[in-house]
């Protein structure tokens, strides 16, 4: 399945802020300058790209998870059986800012406090902005086909477990693909990579109705 690398020019600097723990506090004219610094360091250093792919609702198992045509992943749990509630397809993606993110991240973390503070929002909200790029492009997908798609929803949101990563991953090559691991803990390796599913619905009503049951992600 092809990789898509997304160009991304600038970062939201009220999200960075957020990701900061920002709350109306004075921002001293040092540490305005050291956002403005850490945001152009994370642009440069990003490589935003995604695999992603969609494949056929095949039902449910014995054990009431969703099981999917042509992937082997399996998605247990009440908040995605409400995510794709009434999908005839979902969507499954990768997205990763790639390596050089991740050693600069490990590099500040030991010189660099506030530095490392700073670019870890930037790079959030970096992966984040890929993300967004690969909604639009399901949605994309989605509307040549004269269907609808949902919101992102992602492991470890309601009750969907972490435990379905390695075979998501695996539904969309991403480590071949994007070079993303996952630790014994299941966390991914680049940190700043985001994996979801979209449900793809064939009338928008069922699309809405679905996300606000399942209180996805935007």
């Amino acid at each position: 399945m092809p990789v898509e690398a997304y160009s991304i020019s600038e970062l939201p600097r009220r999200a960075v802020l957020r990701f900061m723990g920002y709350r109306g506090q004075e921002i001293t004219p040092e540490v305005d300058a050291r956002i403005d610094e850490g945001i152009a360091r994370a642009l440069e250093l990003a490589r935003p790209r995604a695999s992603w792919s969609a494949f056929g609702i095949a039902g449910r198992g014995d054990d009431g998870a969703i099981r999917l045509d042509g992937c082997a992943l399996a998605l247990p749990g009440a908040s995605i059986a409400r995510h794709l509630d009434g999908a005839v397809s979902c969507a499954v993606m990768a997205v990763t800012v790639g390596m050089d993110v991740e050693r600069e991240l490990k590099r500040l973390s030991l010189v660099d406090p506030v530095g490392h503070v700073i670019f870890d929002a930037a790079a959030t909200v970096a992966v984040e902005e890929a993300a967004a790029a690969c909604q639009r492009s399901v949605r994309a997908y989605a509307a040549e086909r004269n269907l609808f798609s949902n919101a992102r929803f992602s492991p470890g949101y309601g009750d969907l477990s972490l435990s379905v990563q390695p075979t998501l991953l695996a539904c969309v090559d991403a480590q071949r693909a994007l070079g993303i691991t996952l630790t014994d803990t299941l966390l991914m390796v680049p940190t700043k990579s985001i994996t979801a599913l979209m449900g793809i619905f064939a009338e928008s009503s069922c699309a809405r109705r679905a996300e606000r049951a399942s209180g996805s992600l935007d």
